[in-house]
């Protein structure tokens, strides 16, 4: 079975659509930055009581900034990113790190498992494999215990999985909803093919969530049209997710119920959607999330803002690098004023395409002292960064235009001395499985794959 004919004529259908309607802009950061108030204080604290007062909001981020060298990331950082989003930082929160799908598939179980009340489940893709079909069964049997389930899946994402899987799903009760179908004629509202549900999320009983990149298939690639159906992975995939435990929940609770009536799922039965929490953990928690048709795009304006306010160091770790202007300017910049900016790329990837795309920018990078490196032993899938050891996020956040721009995405930003150290741990250790890009050898390498480059990157968003 040919792969080439779907994914040619997704990406026709995509450019046309983009052509029609023409390029939508990512917002100016650095204007927001600027319209920010300097002597404007964060918003308070929410503890799993309630609302912090501002006195001990700010004792608990003063306590926190002491914790590191001095950093404007817990301060200007952290107005800025109030001044788009509503959601509110969230103290009590336990962040456990899971590398890669073994780890993930393995929490996420235990946690369905436990449940005695509701799964809620969002992913972009949901494929009929070994993984989907564990899922599946596992669903079905909480499902004929009582407990409800509720799923909402990507149509192009999971473009390739039977009608006849879900409709099982649906015959044992549990109530699906298809994202944005690729057929107009179900279009629940405005149609638009690039808009799509990239978020994976997983939420028991209100009271455990698991996010990050790793979809419910065997292999989770981040496009179906890069794959054959039911395909083995060619080597292993490095993925990131996290678990969560405390208030933070019910913000991931709160987006996945926005989306299921964006997408006009069936009525809600009653349950217990959202539990007194109590506090498991010390970790701050944001979750930080976009919406086809929003114009802030939260995730982009957190990047973006967080790179300019580091002043020791930036670890980032992104499956499909394609940056925009912003990004490049606030990473080239952080490198100039002396800090310390590594980057991990995958060094194979399911998309050619995407690899010539990151290679584009490796010059502009190194020439302004930013490190970088490919991975070698894995396909790499995480989107992850830890900057000056206290900030950290783990997500589906792609930093390329389809993802800044068009999906659906989620990001928890974890502010956390302790978890920073977990999340450099797992940075080092991928730097281990890594080959430094030299500028020497960069700048010499052969004429060809520099026109290839150059040429691909004339359709950057459209890929």
């Amino acid at each position: 079975m040919t792969i080439a004919k779907p994914r040619q004529w997704f990406l026709l259908l995509a450019a046309l659509l983009i052509i029609a309607g023409g390029c939508a802009a990512l917002p100016n950061v650095a204007e927001q930055i600027d319209e920010t108030p300097t002597a404007r204080q964060p918003r308070q604290i929410v503890s799993s009581k309630g609302l912090l007062s501002p006195r001990k909001s700010q004792a608990i981020m003063a306590r926190l900034q002491q914790s590191v060298d001095p950093t404007d990331i817990l301060g200007r950082h952290t107005v800025v990113v109030e001044s788009v989003t509503e959601s509110p930082l969230t103290k009590g929160n336990k962040v456990t790190l899971l590398a890669d799908g073994e780890a993930t598939y393995a929490a996420m179980f235990q946690a369905m498992e436990k449940a005695q009340d509701h799964i809620n489940i969002e992913s972009y893709i949901i494929e009929d494999d070994e993984i989907g079909r564990e899922f599946a069964d596992l669903l079905l049997k909480k499902q004929a215990e009582g407990v409800q389930v509720h799923l909402l899946y990507d149509s192009v994402g999971s473009i390739y999985t039977s009608a006849a899987f879900f409709q099982r799903l649906r015959d044992g009760g549990i109530q699906v909803v298809e994202f944005n179908p690729i057929n107009p004629m179900e279009a629940r509202g405005e149609w638009r093919l690039t808009q799509r549900d990239h978020r994976k999320i997983l939420l028991a009983d209100g009271e455990v969530a698991i996010i990050g990149g790793i979809n419910i298939s065997k292999v989770y690639s981040s496009n179906p049209f890069h794959r054959k159906q039911n395909e083995l992975a060619p080597i292993h995939w490095r993925d990131t997710d996290v678990q969560i435990e405390g208030p933070a929940v019910a913000e991931f609770q709160k987006l996945f119920f926005d989306t299921w009536l964006k997408q006009k799922g069936p009525q809600l039965s009653d349950r217990n959607y959202f539990p007194e929490l109590k506090e498991k953990g010390k970790a701050l928690v944001r979750v930080v999330s976009s919406t086809p048709g929003e114009t802030n795009r939260i995730p982009f304006v957190v990047y973006v803002s967080a790179i300019s306010f580091a002043e020791h160091s930036i670890h980032l770790t992104n499956s499909y690098f394609m940056p925009d202007d912003q990004i490049l300017k606030a990473l080239t910049d952080a490198a100039r004023r002396g800090v310390d900016v590594k980057i991990i790329l995958p060094g194979a990837t399911d998309s050619r395409l995407a690899l010539y795309l990151q290679r584009q920018h490796y010059s502009e990078l190194l020439t302004a002292g930013v490190q970088l490196y490919e991975h070698g032993t894995s396909l790499l899938h995480a989107k992850t960064a830890v900057i000056d050891q206290v900030w950290s996020t783990v997500g589906s956040t792609n930093l390329d235009f389809l993802s800044l721009l068009n999906n659906d995405e989620v990001n928890a930003v974890v502010l956390s001395r302790e978890f920073a150290i977990e999340m450099e741990k797992m940075f080092v250790r991928d730097l281990a499985d890594s080959r430094q890009i030299q500028w020497d050898e960069w700048r010499n390498r052969p004429w060809f794959p520099r026109v290839r480059e150059w040429f691909v990157n004339l359709f950057v968003r459209w890929l």
